[in-house]
């Protein structure tokens, strides 16, 4: 017999209310700012950080996939010789690209793509790599974006693209990233969804400004060098007197330098 509640399945809960628009997703929801909490300290180091930023970007995944994921109406049988489930699941059939963009992307890319592979067919999901690092002037401003290389596996029409980073600070890798998908690679995906921990006003900004149907999810929103009437109000309502980086470009309350910790790595 046909269940209705089953036809078409509730997407995820509603995150952090903001003015950003319909596609910026800030999941601050208790489960994931208490380990982002924790992740953040000074005290936490290897190998407990990095099992947070996996126990992390595990949660995100199947909130991106819920919202974002094309889904299909199936007609399946269980184990009970009467039992049928007929109605949606996540469409198996659907392309997805993983962009891994080092260092700091490496490891969450890894999680989306071996979490994907058992959702999906694995032969529509891919995961490239590019190779990019801040460049910085005298003072330590961030003033660009250095490409050295990257590996990328095909064309992207019609999968979806997700780009999984930890922290979305000036937006200058990202909106690297996603202009290479466009220039460079054949096809036009259906959506391109970033995904952080941590983002800034400033990334929303530079981000939305070049990519303004990107789709882009963090756990958290810091904003703390910003006005007091801006912190006493919705995100995005004052977006002019949001500040979320000091002047060498590191997010406010911020969690340090996350590719370093990551790897033990101080360069």
């Amino acid at each position: 017999m046909r269940d209705s509640q089953y036809q078409t399945l509730p997407a995820p809960g509603h995150g952090v209310a903001h003015r950003y628009g319909a596609g910026v997703h800030i999941l601050s929801q208790p489960w994931a700012m208490s380990l982002l909490t924790e992740l953040c300290r000074p005290e936490t180091t290897q190998p407990r950080f990095n099992q947070l930023l996996t126990m992390l970007f595990d949660w995100m995944l199947p909130e991106i996939v819920g919202r974002e994921l094309s889904k299909r109406s199936v007609r399946r049988s269980t184990r009970m010789p009467q039992g049928v489930y007929e109605g949606e699941i996540v469409d198996p059939s659907q392309g997805v690209v993983v962009a891994a963009v080092a260092r700091g992307g490496i490891p969450p890319a890894q999680r989306f793509y071996d979490g994907l592979n058992q959702l999906l067919e694995p032969s529509g999901v891919r995961q490239d790599h590019l190779f990019m690092a801040r460049q910085t002037d005298s003072s330590g401003h961030v003033v660009g974006v250095d490409v050295s290389g990257s590996k990328l596996g095909g064309g992207v029409q019609d999968a979806t693209l997700l780009v999984p980073d930890p922290m979305g600070a000036t937006g200058g890798s990202i909106v690297e990233t996603l202009r290479i998908y466009r220039d460079q690679v054949q096809g036009t995906p259906r959506r391109m969804v970033c995904a952080h921990l941590i983002v800034t006003p400033e990334y929303l900004k530079r981000v939305l400004g070049e990519f303004p149907d990107a789709r882009i999810y963090a756990v958290r929103l810091d904003r703390g060098l910003s006005s007091p009437q801006a912190l006493a109000a919705a995100p995005g309502e004052h977006w002019d007197q949001e500040k979320g980086l000091d002047d060498h470009d590191y997010i406010v309350p911020g969690a340090g330098g996350l590719g370093e910790l990551m790897n033990n790595a101080w360069v």
